[in-house]
């Protein structure tokens, strides 16, 4: 019997992190699920780490495809409308830097389960890449707080075309159903540096439906290298408004 729940992974220059990412999906307790890679014209062998990992694997179903139009949000809509192409009613996903913890997938289940279309989750400092100190591991909490509170009060996020407020659903934590995704016309095929594609998600939804909210035990371990690099103000005004434009995004 196919899989109907799909994770999908963007990954442009992955091949250092993905390996662990992957490592973190094989360990999850609810194992009936597909993962699709979307390589996003990578040049340092992403695909071929998904690929060597899938042979190692057997027991679990390990995809990758490319999407050449560089941007997170054009690879995770290819991904995601592949997914749905091939028999995926329940979509997930994540970043090929995050951990997830062994709940994941299951927690977006009950998620689901209990009524909601789309669900965020929360996310914590992964540990295992970088030294991270209990003042950093505060400053991410904070970080995704302020990054939430400012957001329900931009003015672009407000409106009467919004059936309920707004709610953080960060790309690195989120999943939909199939059906809502399609209903809300999806992610925007844009670049990172264009758009948060997970921003633009949100209000497509919130403009359809009410089902949609968070939940504290869908976990994910998320990397600290923007903020190791850019210094904490420049990555709250980075993720609050892009009003830091740094030379390099893509940080390796």
């Amino acid at each position: 019997m196919a899989n109907t729940l799909w994770v999908v992974i963007p990954a442009f220059n992955e091949a250092k992190w993905i390996g662990s990412t992957l490592a973190s999906l094989a360990g999850q307790r609810h194992a009936a699920f597909t993962v699709l890679v979307v390589d996003n014209a990578s040049t340092d062998g992403t695909a071929d780490v998904v690929r060597r990992f899938a042979d190692e694997h057997r027991g679990m179903d390990v995809r990758v495809i490319t999407e050449t139009q560089k941007g997170t949000g054009a690879a995770c809509d290819t991904g995601f409308r592949h997914a749905i192409a091939n028999g995926a009613t329940q979509l997930a996903r994540t970043d090929a830097d995050c951990l997830l913890h062994p709940q994941w997938t299951a927690a977006a289940l009950r998620a689901f389960a209990s009524g909601l279309e789309m669900v965020g989750g929360r996310l914590k400092a992964r540990t295992d890449d970088y030294p991270v100190t209990v003042w950093e591991k505060a400053v991410l909490a904070f970080l995704i707080h302020a990054g939430a509170l400012a957001a329900r009060f931009r003015r672009e996020h407000r409106g009467p075309q919004f059936l309920g407020p707004y709610v953080l659903c960060t790309g690195g934590n989120s999943a939909i159903t199939a059906d809502l995704y399609e209903r809300c016309g999806g992610y925007p095929r844009t670049s990172i540096e264009e758009d948060h594609e997970d921003r633009t998600l949100m209000n497509r939804v919130r403009q359809v439906t009410r089902a949609y909210g968070r939940r504290r035990d869908m976990v994910v371990y998320w990397s600290m290298r923007r903020t190791k690099a850019w210094g904490v103000r420049n990555t709250l005004n980075w993720y609050t408004d892009h009003s830091y434009r740094p030379e390099v995004v893509d940080v390796r």
